[in-house]
C-alpha cells in the first residue's frame, strides 16, 4: 500500500532540510579546521626588511623573518649593486620571528638598484620593504612570492605608500581568522541588516580608534595579552549566541553595537601590533595608517558581504534549521576556546 501523498512529502521535507543541516554543519566544521591549521601556520606573517641610511652610503639593516617552530624561514635580501658588509650578522630570536641586523655600505647608489628577497618565492608569505634615505625620502614597497624583487627608487609618491598599505591591510584583515572569527559570531546574534550596519560601525570605530592610538604610540598594551583577550572575546560572543536560541536575553542580545565597539577597542591594539610589526614610512606615517585602516574595512566589508551572499544561496535551495546556528556558534567558540588555551600557555612559558 503506498503511503498518502503528505507523509510523502513531509518525508522529503525532512530529508532536505536534515541534508542542508548535515551540508551546514559540514561547512563549519570543515572552516574550523582550516582555520584552526592556518592559526598555527607562522608562514602567513610577513617579513620585514628596514635599510636606513646613517651616513653618505652606509646603511643600517634590520631583517625581521618568521619562524617555523625553530627554524627560521630561509629567506636572504640581496641587492643588485656592489655592496660590501662592515658589521657581521647578529640574529636575535623575537617569539615568532628572527631579527637580524647588520651596516652596509653600497659601492654604487641604493636608489635605482633591485633588492631581491631571495626564497620569497618558495613560501606562502610576503616581505615588506622599507628604504629611508639621509635626505629624508623613503620607499616602501610589498614583495610577493611572484614578485619577490623590485626597483628601489629615489623618491615614492604619496600614492604609492598608500596603496602599499591599503594592499597590507586587506591582506593582514584576510589572514586574520581571530578577527573574522568575531565578525562571524558578530553576525549570528545579529539578523537584522539595519542592527548588522550598527554593530559593525561600532566594531569599526572602536578599533580605529585604538589603531591610531597605539600604532602612534599614545597608549600601548603588550601583545600577547590582547591576543589572548581577544581569542575569549570570540568565546563570549559564540556563547552569547547559544544564549539568544534558548530564548536568553543579554547586552550582548539587545544592543550588540555596545560589545561590538567594547571588543572593537580590544581588537584595534590587535591592528596595531600587526601595524607596527610591518613599520611606518617616517615621512608618511599619517598616511600609511589610513591606508591601513582601509585596507582592513575594505577587507572586513568584503568578509561580510561574501558571507551574506554564501548564506543567501544556501536557502535558495535549503532552509537553514536553529540547530546549524547553534552548531555554527559552538563551531566557532571551540576554535576560539582552542586559541585561548594555546595564547595562554605561549604567555607563560
Amino acid at each position: 500500500m503506498s503511503r498518502p501523498a503528505h507523509r510523502v512529502a513531509d518525508s522529503r521535507a525532512g530529508r532536505v532540510a536534515l541534508f542542508g543541516w548535515l551540508s551546514w554543519l559540514a561547512l563549519v566544521a570543515a572552516t574550523a579546521i582550516v582555520l584552526t591549521q592556518h592559526a598555527s601556520a607562522h608562514e602567513v606573517r610577513p617579513a620585514y626588511l628596514s635599510v636606513q641610511e646613517e651616513a653618505p652610503n652606509e646603511f643600517s639593516v634590520l631583517f625581521k623573518t618568521p619562524m617555523r617552530g625553530n627554524a627560521r624561514l630561509a629567506l636572504t635580501a640581496l641587492f643588485s649593486g656592489k655592496i660590501e658588509t662592515l658589521t657581521p650578522v647578529v640574529s636575535r630570536p623575537t617569539g615568532d620571528a628572527m631579527v637580524q641586523t647588520w651596516r652596509m655600505r653600497t659601492l654604487e647608489p641604493l636608489a635605482g638598484q633591485n633588492v631581491l628577497i631571495d626564497g620569497l618565492e618558495r613560501t606562502m608569505t610576503d616581505a615588506l620593504v622599507r628604504v629611508q634615505f639621509a635626505d629624508g625620502n623613503s620607499w616602501t614597497a610589498r614583495l610577493t612570492p611572484s614578485e619577490p624583487s623590485a626597483l628601489i627608487p629615489a623618491f615614492q609618491s604619496a600614492w604609492g605608500v598608500f596603496v602599499t598599505y591599503v594592499a597590507q591591510g586587506i591582506e593582514h584583515i584576510a589572514l586574520g581568522f581571530d578577527h573574522l572569527l568575531f565578525v562571524t559570531a558578530l553576525m549570528l546574534i545579529v539578523r537584522d541588516w539595519r542592527k548588522l550596519v550598527k554593530a559593525i560601525t561600532a566594531f569599526t570605530v572602536a578599533h580605529s580608534i585604538t589603531l591610531t592610538c597605539a600604532t602612534l604610540g599614545w597608549l600601548t598594551l603588550p601583545s600577547a595579552p590582547v591576543e589572548t583577550m581577544i581569542a575569549i572575546s570570540i568565546v563570549m560572543v559564540a556563547a552569547e549566541v547559544v544564549r539568544m536560541e534558548r530564548g536568553r536575553l543579554s547586552l550582548a542580545i539587545t544592543r550588540p553595537w555596545i560589545v561590538a565597539f567594547a571588543f572593537g577597542l580590544l581588537h584595534g591594539f590587535g591592528f596595531a601590533g600587526a601595524l607596527v610589526e610591518l613599520g611606518l614610512p617616517q615621512n608618511d606615517i599619517p598616511l600609511a595608517l589610513l591606508a591601513f585602516n582601509l585596507g582592513v574595512e575594505l577587507g572586513q566589508l568584503a568578509f561580510i558581504a561574501l558571507t551574506v551572499i554564501a548564506v543567501y544561496s544556501i536557502r535558495q535551495f535549503v532552509s537553514i534549521p536553529r540547530k546549524a546556528i547553534v552548531g555554527s556558534a559552538y563551531a566557532v567558540g571551540t576554535v576560539a576556546a582552542f586559541w585561548s588555551v594555546e595564547r595562554l600557555d605561549a604567555m607563560f612559558l
